[in-house]
C-alpha cells in the first residue's frame, strides 16, 4: 500500500514536471498558431498582425470561468473591446476526455447560450497553442500588441476567487492593460499570476 502511494506521488510529480512550462516573457514575440473555430474556420495569430489581440484560455465547467461569464463580466469585456477593433480569441486547450474539453457542436451551443462576444472560440485539443503560451489556468489571459509582441500575461483580475461578488471590488488587469495600450501608454502591470482551474493537457 505504501509502495503504491509513493509510486502515485512520484507519477504525479513527473506529470507536473512535464507540464511545468513557462509563458514567453512579456515583450517577446508571441508564438504563432493556427486553430479551428466551432464552424471549422481556421484562425492564425499571424492573420491578425497589426491589431491588438486578446487570448483567453477557457473551460466552461470551471467555476473561475463561470464567475466571469455567469454575470456577464467576460461578455461585457469582449463586446467593449472587439467594438474598438481588438481581436478576442477564446481558446479551449483541454484534452479529449478531460473536464472542459468541448466539441465544435458544444462550442457553438455555449457561444449561443452564454451570449459571448469573442471574435472566435478556438479548439486546441492537442494543446499546442496552450503549451506554446505556457497557459496553466482557466482563465489565463494574454494581450498581444500590433507588432506581435506580448504586452500582458496573467490573471484577468486581482481577486483569485470563484465568487462573482468579488468582481466589482477587484482590479481588472486586462481592462487596464487594454485601456493603457489603446491610449498609447505603457502597461503599468504587464504580468500577474494567473488563477483558476488547471488546463488539462493531452499526455505526450
Amino acid at each position: 500500500m505504501k509502495t503504491k502511494l509513493i509510486l502515485a506521488i512520484v507519477t504525479s510529480l513527473i506529470a507536473a514536471a512535464a507540464y511545468a512550462f513557462d509563458p514567453p516573457p512579456v515583450g517577446s514575440a508571441a508564438p504563432d498558431f493556427s486553430l479551428s473555430d466551432a464552424k471549422g474556420q481556421t484562425h492564425s495569430l499571424s492573420q491578425y498582425k497589426g491589431k491588438y489581440v486578446v487570448l483567453e484560455w477557457f473551460n466552461p465547467e470551471c467555476p473561475f470561468v463561470k464567475k466571469h461569464y455567469g454575470g456577464g463580466n467576460m461578455q461585457k469585456l469582449q463586446d467593449q473591446y472587439t467594438g474598438k477593433g481588438v481581436v478576442w480569441l477564446t481558446i479551449d486547450s483541454n484534452a479529449p476526455g478531460t473536464e472542459g474539453n468541448i466539441t465544435a457542436e458544444q462550442a457553438e451551443k455555449i457561444t449561443d447560450a452564454w451570449k459571448t462576444h469573442q471574435t472566435a472560440l478556438l479548439l486546441d485539443p492537442e494543446g499546442k497553442a496552450g503549451r506554446a503560451y505556457g497557459a496553466k489556468n482557466t482563465p489565463d489571459m494574454v494581450i498581444i500588441n500590433p507588432e506581435g509582441k506580448i504586452a500582458y500575461e496573467g490573471a484577468i483580475d486581482s481577486k483569485a476567487s470563484p465568487n462573482p461578488a468579488d468582481i466589482p471590488s477587484s482590479t481588472n488587469y486586462v481592462k487596464a492593460a487594454l485601456d493603457e495600450s489603446l491610449a498609447g501608454k505603457p502597461v503599468t502591470t504587464p504580468q500577474t499570476k494567473p488563477y483558476g482551474c488547471s488546463v488539462k493537457y493531452k499526455s505526450s
